[in-house]
């Protein structure tokens, strides 16, 4: 089941780059008192991720700070994979949540499968807005679309 409008964010330990490095923080805590748009993509380093979908973002990052919110992505991806993601993007100022088991994106409700790509499960494509640990908004993409999980749609929602 899909997390809704209005649910609280799981609470979950969270295996994230902030600043470059690792962290093990509980997702309570890290959404506690903050606005913060959560992206989700199928893989760091694949075609529209990287040269797409990140780079959007990196390049809008302080409308969204001058908005009052910050920016994470999530993947399931190794932390050492997301790590080498954000430097190779001067993604800097963006944190990265890790998910390599796809536990958290599975306690979403948001996994595909993406096998036939030798992939296994992964996170679909969507935007989420959290504000306070409470979840305002979610758009999930179609298969292959990047629309409305954009840096420019979700700029337009805030």
């Amino acid at each position: 089941m899909t997390i809704s409008i209005n649910d609280n964010f799981p609470n979950q330990e969270l295996r994230i780059l902030i600043d470059g490095e690792m962290q093990n923080i509980n997702s309570a805590d890290y959404f506690s008192e903050k606005k913060i748009i959560l992206v989700g993509v199928p893989g760091a380093f694949t075609p529209t991720c990287h040269l797409s979908h990140l780079p959007g973002y990196t390049e809008n990052l302080q409308k969204f700070i001058d908005k009052g919110y910050s920016v994470t992505f999530i993947s399931v991806n190794d932390p050492f994979v997301m790590k080498s993601w954000s430097e190779a993007s001067n993604a800097d100022g963006i944190d990265m949540v890790a998910d390599g088991n796809c536990d958290l994106t599975s306690e979403l409700g948001l996994t595909m499968d993406g096998s036939a790509f030798g992939l296994g499960n992964r996170c679909k494509r969507f935007a989420m807005i959290v504000d306070n640990g409470i979840i305002q908004s979610i758009d999930i993409e179609d298969p292959g679309a990047m629309d409305v999980s954009s840096a420019e749609s979700q700029l337009a929602k805030i």
